[in-house]
């Protein structure tokens, strides 16, 4: 679960209570969140979700609460201030802009929450603008910030190896939703894959089951091409936003002519992130593991 997935669910979970929601509007420079990024503050002091990564939370906590208490929503701005540094404000060198608004029927209504979260389960992305003066928040291209909830991000694993058992632990670390796909049952089980999920299918129709889209990874670490190539056909036939493949360039060089015979074109052929992952020199299954993590982490990125 991402980090704004918590906040959602926390706001669920306190619905009925007073709340303050802080969003991350402006970044620059070296700054420790995103744009977009989340923080909840219930009445009761308790909170989900950083904007800063410990930086200012306590100030935007004060905050929060006066905004609670009947404040009117407000941006804050910080950076570095050379005696406030280790105070209010980022030591790292970046600035942000935070958003502290209620969460009212007047300002961000409490079903907005659920909207997005209907929509990201959908598959679909919802902007969201926001009004500073007014201190609204609602669906839509036109405001002082829109941030775009997009659907979750999501990982299909093809070949339950050591390998996949690294990386699905990664991928959970991350925040995204994981799916280990192997038809070879022994492989295939609980204890090596706890609390994932699995698909025992052939890979090609487990593949396209799931309909990847650009929020979606495909990944095959079989070494087998029975099992890896058929994956790799079905998710070069969707919008797959990462699609990459185990192996050496030799044995890569050998899967393109492979299928390229099966009727893949030269420019989906190059989509194939292959040999897998960004060159760090890994060495094991748990290093292998985290440079795939890493170019699907920066492909993603990308294509934002």
């Amino acid at each position: 679960m991402s980090e704004n997935d918590r906040v959602i669910a926390a706001a669920r979970e306190w619905r009925g209570a007073k709340m303050a929601l802080a969003t991350v509007v402006t970044t620059w420079g070296s700054a420790p969140r995103p744009r977009g990024s989340h923080m909840l503050v219930h009445e009761d002091g308790r909170f989900e979700g950083s904007v800063s990564g410990g930086c200012v939370e306590t100030d935007i906590l004060a905050t929060a609460t006066e905004v609670i208490a009947g404040a009117p929503a407000i941006v804050k701005r910080y950076g570095v201030a050379d005696d406030a540094a280790w105070e209010v404000g980022l030591p790292c060198g970046g600035e942000i802009a935070v958003f502290v608004q209620p969460v009212s029927a007047q300002c961000f209504p409490p079903e907005l929450f659920d909207a997005i979260a209907d929509a990201r389960a959908a598959g679909h992305s919802l902007p969201v603008a926001f009004d500073f003066a007014t201190g609204r928040a609602a669906p839509g291209e036109k405001g002082d910030f829109v941030h775009r909830y997009a659907p979750p991000h999501r990982l299909l694993i093809v070949g339950a190896v050591q390998i996949a058992q690294a990386l699905a632990g990664l991928a959970r670390e991350l925040g995204i939703e994981t799916v280990v796909i192997d038809p070879r049952g022994r492989f295939l089980t609980e204890e090596r894959f706890p609390g994932t999920t699995t698909d025992d299918r052939w890979p090609d129709e487990a593949v396209s089951a799931w309909r990847p889209g650009a929020a979606t990874a495909v990944v095959t670490l079989s070494h087998d091409p029975k099992i890896d190539d058929p994956a790799l056909i079905a998710a070069l036939r969707a919008p797959t936003g990462y699609v990459a493949a185990l192996g050496s360039r030799k044995s890569h060089a050998a899967r393109i002519e492979r299928l390229a015979a099966a009727g893949i074109a030269a420019p989906d052929l190059a989509r194939i992130d292959g040999p897998a992952g960004i060159n760090i020199g890994a060495i094991g299954p748990s290093e292998i593991a985290l440079s795939i993590a890493a170019g699907m982490v920066k492909a993603f990125r990308d294509a934002r």
